[in-house]
């Protein structure tokens, strides 16, 4: 398996927030647009199987040069004098410059998003209108308006251009960079995510493709994901493994969104920044997790669909907890 990092730059506002699960069912989608649905089918081969090894998974982006603070509780990082706990649960973005210092000394080198310039989204409402065609206003029921929210990257007084880092691991022997690279310009040029068709979603790809080494620390014995991932049934350390969970609500996108039913079954997912510990740690790895789906387990209109349960990982040394108290 191989890694890229692939840099973008967003050029207008997100309907959908750009996390690794979401990406990975625009990649399929966009595979099958440009090379047809047996090239995605046989990519998806045996996605699902305990033991086999994905195409591709994908990162959530992150802004260049970071990577989150991993979902420990506080009291296994070292206190920072002179803070109160709002102003260091703020601090969640670590720069990869400082990624080999002891876990438990993060804190210190950790930044908020509020000086990060712009490379983390901000939400803003936007009003949206259902007209009465009988009457030609908004009224009352499905006519009433409502407002949805975008997220939008960089500041009006800040004018540097705003990079985010994806991490894509992939079977190099089933795809290619130069195809993936391809594949990320195709969903960057028709938009990604939610209200694309009205905008919304787009991005470039920068020349700065290529391939990037996730970092590890010596003596690893956790991974910390970087991705939405599904944990659940793969022998972790229950006492050291440490995750925010959340119920994902999916739909097809796509042409599919057209269909009688868009609406996928939930899945429940450990956010990106997950620590897991396995009971015994026997090889190195990119990527941590398993495929979803399949056999209509998630999808009674497309009954093949599944989901990246896969998330790209970073070993890291989690230290005894006594260590930090």
């Amino acid at each position: 398996m191989r890694t890229y990092c692939a840099r973008i730059t967003p050029l207008s506002g997100f309907g959908t927030l750009l996390l690794g699960d979401t990406l990975f069912g625009q990649l399929c989608w966009a595979i099958r647009n440009r090379y047809g649905e047996q090239r995605l089918d046989a990519l998806l081969d045996g996605y699902t199987n305990t033991g086999s090894k994905p195409f591709a998974v994908v990162s959530d982006a992150f802004p260049s040069g970071f990577l989150p603070r991993p979902a420990l509780p506080g009291s296994w990082f070292d206190e920072i004098q002179g803070e109160d706990r709002k102003a260091v649960k703020r601090l969640t973005w670590l720069p990869i410059s400082e990624f080999q210092q002891p876990v438990a000394q993060w804190l210190h080198f950790c930044q908020s998003a509020n000086t990060l310039s712009g490379s983390t989204p901000n939400e803003h409402p936007q009003p949206h209108n259902t007209l009465n065609r009988i009457t030609g206003t908004t009224g009352t029921g499905q006519f009433v308006p409502y407002v949805m929210s975008q997220s939008w990257f960089g500041e009006e007084k800040v004018k540097t251009e705003i990079v985010l880092d994806i991490y894509l691991v992939f079977d190099e022997a089933r795809i290619t960079a130069d195809e993936l690279r391809q594949l990320l310009e195709d969903i960057g040029n028709t938009g990604y995510g939610r209200d694309a068709s009205i905008g919304l979603g787009k991005y470039k790809v920068r020349d700065d493709w290529t391939a990037f080494d996730l970092p590890s620390q010596t003596n690893t014995n956790a991974w910390m994901t970087l991705a939405p991932s599904a944990p659940q049934g793969l022998g972790w350390d229950s006492t050291r493994s440490f995750y925010q969970t959340f119920a994902r609500f999916g739909r097809h996108g796509d042409m599919a969104v057209h269909g009688k039913n868009p609406f996928k079954t939930p899945v429940l997912l450990a956010a990106s920044g997950a620590v897991f510990t396995p009971v015994r740690l026997e090889a190195m790895s990119s990527f941590i997790g398993q495929g979803l789906g399949g056999n209509g387990r998630l999808s009674k209109t497309i009954e093949a669909t599944v989901y990246q349960g896969y998330a790209p990982v970073v070993g890291i040394c989690l230290p005894d907890r006594k260590v930090c108290a």
